[in-house]
């Protein structure tokens, strides 16, 4: 759509303001971070705000975490689902998750009656010749 010699003339205005004022927003982003003069955050400003912990640290810790969780088996596993079967995706009281779309859910049911047998065949509406 935007092809119109003022869509052109507007986008082109815009990209020229950005280069005007680009050098201002990036004073003023330095400024918000407080960056110094040397283009270093002052670590010592940032620790009186938040406790600074090396990556190292925390990942050594969450691997520790991991570690013990294993001897349960089961405890990383969310059980939200666990009662629904996987192959017709229907719970205990025959419904379908919600995600699922009304088209799929009928294709599902339809194979689950042609599996089960000629019971799921509706009569066709209409005269029969």
């Amino acid at each position: 759509m935007a092809k119109s010699l003022r869509s052109k003339w507007k986008r082109k205005m815009r990209a020229e303001k950005r280069k005007k004022n680009a050098p201002k927003e990036l004073a003023r982003l330095k400024q918000a971070l407080g960056l110094d003069k040397k283009g270093e955050a002052v670590m010592a400003d940032v620790e009186e705000i938040a406790t600074v912990v090396p990556a190292a640290k925390i990942k050594k810790q969450t691997d520790v975490e991991m570690g013990e969780g294993e001897g349960d088996g089961d405890e990383g596993k969310m059980d939200m689902d666990s009662k629904r079967n996987k192959a017709t995706l229907l719970d205990e009281n025959g419904q379908y998750p919600v995600w699922m779309n009304q088209r799929q859910a009928k294709k599902l049911k339809g194979k689950r009656m042609a599996k089960k047998g000629g019971q799921g065949k509706k009569k066709k509406k209409g005269i029969s010749w």
